[in-house]
């Protein structure tokens, strides 16, 4: 199974920390060593990395881990590959752009059945089902609110009926997905978050011998969203999120969540 690690903050945050447990995750402390990449929101623009190699043997990922890289909105993924060969254009996470913002995702799952018909708006240039997915919410986001953004509350509804449309049953569509402003996150199986804000303390990675004391390297107003597969530390609470769930975030925080188990309209937020 793929790895994705997300971040939204308040302010704009390095996410070398969380990247050195994640890095590892790719090739030494498990096996996903089909490529890996990163975009860091800037402004209206992306700083993006992707690398074929193992993220654990990646000079390039050395680079970003020792680079701090300052941005409100990160994903990142490293990749177990299920569909499509092991090159640079099957390389997560994926962007394109619309209404004059860059759009970024990253998958992880299998999409057995899925094979849209697409009309030459957005158009796959690798060989993956999560690209293939990517370039059909984009072309719908279109399709659906022409060439003005929507409000966030109808940006909201329409992923989710996506997500429903895409990943059915026998599908695992776990993703992130952001244009810098918004990052919505998918449970199909498996991911979790935390929150992080005052009173800051210390977290020590899972995956390396690596401990911050956060309260150090932040103010008391800055608020920061992780999401990733699994915990990166094994000494913070992690919240689960339900399978079936998408969920928004802003600022370092949830906005809002919902079911996506059809017919199940609960939210599913963890307080």
């Amino acid at each position: 199974m793929c790895q994705l690690l997300g971040m939204s903050c308040n302010v704009p945050t390095d996410i070398c920390f969380s990247f050195t447990g994640f890095q590892a995750r790719g090739g030494l402390t498990d096996v996903h060593a089909d490529g890996w990449g990163i975009a860091f929101f800037e402004g209206k623009g992306v700083r993006q990395f992707l690398d074929s190699n193992a993220s654990a043997h990646s000079p390039v990922a050395e680079l970003v881990r020792s680079y701090p890289i300052k941005s409100k909105t990160v994903i990142s993924h490293i990749r177990k590959a299920t569909q499509g060969e092991v090159r640079l254009e099957n390389t997560h996470p994926f962007m394109r752009e619309l209404w004059g913002q860059y759009w970024i995702f990253a998958h992880n799952g299998h999409l057995k059945n899925f094979k849209p018909v697409f009309d030459g708006t957005f158009v796959p240039v690798g060989t993956t089902d999560s690209e293939r997915a990517f370039c059909y919410i984009m072309q719908s986001l279109k399709k659906k609110f022409g060439v003005e953004a929507p409000e966030t509350d109808a940006l909201f509804a329409e992923v989710k009926r996506l997500t429903l449309e895409v990943g059915d049953a026998e599908c695992e569509f776990n993703f992130l997905f952001s244009n810098g402003s918004v990052l919505f996150a998918h449970a199909s199986t498996h991911l979790t978050y935390i929150v992080r804000q005052a009173p800051f303390t210390k977290a020590k990675l899972s995956d390396q011998e690596v401990t911050i004391d956060f309260s150090e390297v932040t103010t008391n107003f800055d608020r920061v969203a992780v999401i990733a597969t699994a915990p990166l530390t094994h000494d913070e609470r992690w919240n689960p999120m339900p399978p079936g769930s998408l969920w928004m975030f802003q600022e370092g925080e949830v906005l809002t969540s919902a079911s996506t188990i059809p017919g199940v309209e609960h939210d599913p937020a963890v307080p």
